[in-house]
């Protein structure tokens, strides 16, 4: 039976990615986006508009569930949702969380809560660091590799599982489209655990330049994060996470990737590979 899926965060890095991947595999999927583009077949989604929520859920039997980007607190609009698609009939959901946030968790832990809790088909994933945040355009990262040969965190020494979007959206499509519900949490991370000095260094090879890593204190962190314009919150909890993977919350693979699609996670020397022209020199 073709099942029908919700994505929600649909254009995004991981939600593109899913719903092209389902739709290859004869799923019926329906994107939802803040500002669907005409002629697509795209769906109005917004978190904060719950009028775009009943038409967006009607005749699903999965979501997939991304939490409003730069929103400290997603639950307060992601659990009415929950219980809304609930009394909808939609039966099976994945939620993306982050390696670094626990189930019951501030923010979206609350959630998986939740959802664990309600649902009767649930998933969780829990990823490490996105390899795309360094060539995303508009990221601090990628800015700053290009505009400065560097790239500044609050990670010390510490070292990240850092993963392709490609493989956490394998993960979620085997969640939503698998017969037999996971009804589980996976951490989901690369095959090696690096320091930022690491990336730095595949960055250097591929790019001809030498870029750095520098290390600042998390406040200073935070006050970078605010002055490229995120919310104070969402800063204050970025800056706590590199905080938390120099103390080593963050040093550690597991081998989600291959158990659930049957191929392994990508590696970072190959990301890089790929997306050298990411990081041209700026004027």
């Amino acid at each position: 039976m073709t099942m029908r899926f919700l994505i929600t965060g649909g254009t995004g890095t991981t939600g593109s990615r899913v719903a092209t991947a389902l739709a290859a595999e004869g799923m019926s999927v329906r994107v939802g986006s803040r500002t669907p583009a005409p002629g697509t077949g795209q769906v109005r989604f917004d978190w904060s508009d719950p009028t775009t929520h009943g038409p967006a859920l009607t005749g699903t039997d999965g979501v997939y569930l991304v939490p409003p980007i730069g929103d400290a607190e997603p639950a307060r609009l992601m659990a009415p949702f929950l219980e809304r698609a609930l009394d909808a009939g939609v039966r099976r959901f994945v939620l993306l969380s982050s390696s670094a946030i626990a189930e019951g968790d501030p923010g979206a832990g609350e959630v998986h809560r939740a959802m664990r809790q309600l649902a009767p088909e649930w998933a969780v994933l829990r990823p490490s660091w996105f390899m795309q945040n360094f060539v995303t355009p508009g990221h601090l990262h990628v800015e700053s590799i290009r505009a400065t040969d560097e790239i500044v965190t609050a990670t010390g020494e510490g070292r990240v599982g850092f993963v392709d979007a490609g493989d956490i959206a394998a993960v979620a499509v085997r969640a939503l489209a698998d017969e037999r519900p996971h009804n589980a949490a996976h951490l989901i991370t690369g095959p090696q655990a690096l320091g930022y000095a690491d990336v730095a260094e595949a960055v250097s090879k591929v790019s001809g330049r030498e870029i750095r890593h520098r290390s600042v204190p998390a406040a200073d962190f935070r006050e970078r994060l605010v002055a490229s314009g995120m919310p104070e919150a969402f800063a204050r909890v970025l800056a706590a996470m590199d905080d938390g993977i120099a103390h080593g919350s963050e040093d550690r693979v597991d081998p989600a990737v291959e158990r659930i699609t049957g191929r392994p996670a990508r590696d970072f020397a190959d990301f890089a590979a790929e997306n050298a022209a990411a990081w041209a020199r700026t004027a």
